[in-house]
């Protein structure tokens, strides 16, 4: 899957590698170097690229620690930059078993929950160049989703 991901045109374009994807699921490890083709106007990272790089891992994660009884999709995406890109940034996903585990507690309760996720872009030296939130949207399937409307109760005269 790591090579698949790899491959996919909009990380592959991007310069974007996948350097860790462990087999649960749980935590991947991506990273991208500053070439000619992700820079912006003034020789750093382009912002696109540095959101790109932290796009699709969370929603992921949960579909694949979930399964296939719930439906994950990501909803809001905020991005906080703290100071220029240079050379190989990296960003780590992590999902803790407890995380999961109180996802599928608060959908025993609910029919539909949204979690929020940070993940930082780190530079080679480790600091922080960019701060990364996402919400993501997590339902049972079968349960109505976002935009969608719950069947009337009530009847109606006609």
């Amino acid at each position: 899957m790591r090579l698949l991901l790899n491959v996919w045109p909009p990380f592959l374009g991007a310069g974007i590698r996948i350097r860790r994807l462990r087999a649960d699921w749980r935590e991947i490890d991506v990273e991208m170097k500053l070439r000619r083709w992700n820079t912006n106007y003034v020789g750093t990272h382009y912002g696109g690229s540095i959101y790109s790089m932290t796009d699709p891992f969370y929603m992921l994660m949960l579909i694949e620690n979930l399964g296939r009884e719930y439906v994950v999709w990501d909803k809001a995406a905020s991005i906080r930059f703290r100071r220029p890109g240079k050379g190989t940034v990296s960003a780590s996903f992590r999902l803790s078993g407890s995380e999961i585990e109180e996802i599928r507690e608060a959908l025993r309760a609910q029919d539909r929950i949204e979690r929020e996720f940070t993940v930082e872009v780190k530079d080679p030296s480790g600091l922080v160049v960019a701060e990364v939130r996402k919400l993501l949207h997590v339902r049972r399937k079968g349960a109505t989703g976002p935009g969608q409307n719950r069947p009337s109760t009530s009847a109606t005269a006609s």
